[in-house]
């Protein structure tokens, strides 16, 4: 090696080392996160994909990362969209009460009508009384099926309507989308708190006439909305993915579900700027993830023949306790040697292999991309807010944004640095038997997301 070389080789290192020690720490880049989630929710509250509330929160954390020196870039796409209106359900038999209410996603206008409560159970055909028709269908906690597989069987029998018992106790209200598919649903679907749910089964029980009137004022409209990006460019083009979903239900601040994930994606822009990656890391804000994963799907459908590693899905992580590799064989022993190389700070759960539905590394895994996810718990005096009114600020703790943030940022740079990876795509079969394997074949097709053709037979 020539003098000049070797020179110029230790100047390199030395610029390396000096990028590194000069680089924020994933502990400060989670206080700055948090401080920032703060503000978001503080000043434009529930971000439901649509709404000016999230397109307005988008461009702030847009000038934000511009003002880290990013550059931020929206990906603009339609989807199905839904607009909240002043619903009303009011228990006109045996007292006069309005009830508090969280209308579905997708739920259509009608009414005003009145009808008896009837008492149906967990939604199934066979619990629907003979008397059902013309009636409005309580639903317990203990339901399974979709909303779309539960609106079905509702319209079949012939009733008016569906009120959801809620599945927490203390006034709380689950928002939640109605169909996966954007679907305008057949008859109003609507949460009422579980207090409210549990008099009125109560009062059926015995035989007690309960009887309520509904107006649903909400309604569909299709929008126009927008994923954020931020590319931290690599030495290579291979590319590990990171996302989390900006969009958020309106009834609260949507600082759990799923602010977290933003704030931990804001937190990887901070610490990871200027640094050296062998890979390119793209991060992705996702919207329209609540009604149906409406973001990530378009990412997904347009990849191309992206050369991407993995993708990563950053939905309620709290600190984390183990890492997931998603139902793909392929990825536990990276993420084996990821854990073993922490030493003294290794994940106690180590490697998990459990794949689930509905979030946004699914439409990924459609495209044949191998997805992680992280098993993060949160406290279960914050997470019981989520999707619900209290879904606030003050439930989220920075101490989670700051732990959970240097352990992230540490995957991400393996994931982003490990050489033994590669990219690589699962073929349509292969992936079929990903979800088929562990079930999730049915939960797909049940709301209507089974992106693979011909249909495989259910047993």
């Amino acid at each position: 090696m020539t003098a000049k070389l070797t020179a110029f080789v230790i100047a390199l290192a030395v610029a390396g080392s000096a990028e590194v020690r000069g680089a924020e720490s994933f502990e400060d880049s989670g206080r700055a996160a948090h401080r920032m989630l703060t503000n978001l929710c503080d000043d434009f509250g529930g971000r439901l994909t649509g709404s000016p509330a999230n397109r307005e929160a988008m461009e702030c954390l847009a000038g934000q990362l511009r003002d880290l020196g990013l550059h931020p870039v929206t990906d603009a796409f339609p989807m199905p969209g839904w607009e909240r209106g002043a619903d009303e359900v009011t228990l006109v038999q045996p007292v006069a009460r309005v009830l508090r209410i969280a209308t579905l996603g997708y739920t259509q206008p009608c009414g005003p009508f009145e009808a008896d409560l009837v008492d149906v159970g967990n939604g199934l055909a066979a619990r629907y009384p003979a008397n059902a028709r013309g009636k409005v269908a309580l639903l317990d906690p203990s339901a399974y099926l979709t909303s779309r597989e539960l609106s079905r069987i509702a319209v079949q029998k012939g009733v008016r309507g569906v009120l959801y018992v809620d599945r927490v106790g203390g006034g709380e209200l689950l928002a939640r989308t109605g169909s996966f598919v954007g679907e305008p649903l057949p008859l109003p679907m609507v949460a009422i708190t579980q207090e409210e749910g549990r008099r009125l089964q109560r009062l059926l029980a015995r035989n007690r006439p309960a009887r309520v009137r509904i107006q649903i004022r909400s309604h569909c409209l299709p929008v126009q909305t927008a994923n954020l990006k931020v590319v931290l460019p690599g030495r290579s083009k291979e590319l590990i993915i990171v996302g989390a979903h900006f969009d958020s239900w309106d009834l609260g601040q949507g600082a759990l579900d799923d602010g977290l994930g933003v704030a931990q994606l804001f937190a990887l822009a901070r610490a990871l700027r200027g640094r050296a990656l062998e890979r390119t890391v793209e991060l992705v804000w996702f919207n329209g993830e609540e009604q149906g994963m409406w973001g990530s799907r378009y990412e997904g459908e347009h990849l191309g023949d992206s050369p991407v590693v993995a993708m990563l899905n950053l939905d309620m992580v709290g600190v984390p306790i183990g890492v997931n590799a998603l139902g793909d064989a392929s990825l536990v022993e990276p993420l084996e040697r990821w854990n073993a190389s922490r030493g003294a700070h290794k994940l106690r759960l180590g490697v998990q292999n459990i794949d689930w539905f509905g979030s946004d590394h699914v439409p990924y895994q459609v495209a044949g991309v191998r997805a992680v996810s992280l098993n993060g718990p949160i406290p279960q005096d914050s997470v019981r807010y989520y999707h619900d009114f209290a879904d606030t600020i003050d439930k989220l703790p920075e101490s989670i944004v700051v732990q959970s943030a240097p352990i992230i940022g540490d995957l991400v740079l393996f994931l982003a640095n490990d050489s033994k990876l590669a990219p690589w795509r699962r073929p349509a079969s292969d992936t079929v038997a990903l979800f088929t394997v562990v079930g999730l074949q049915r939960r797909m097709q049940g709301v209507g997301y089974w992106p693979f053709k011909p249909v495989v037979p259910e047993k």
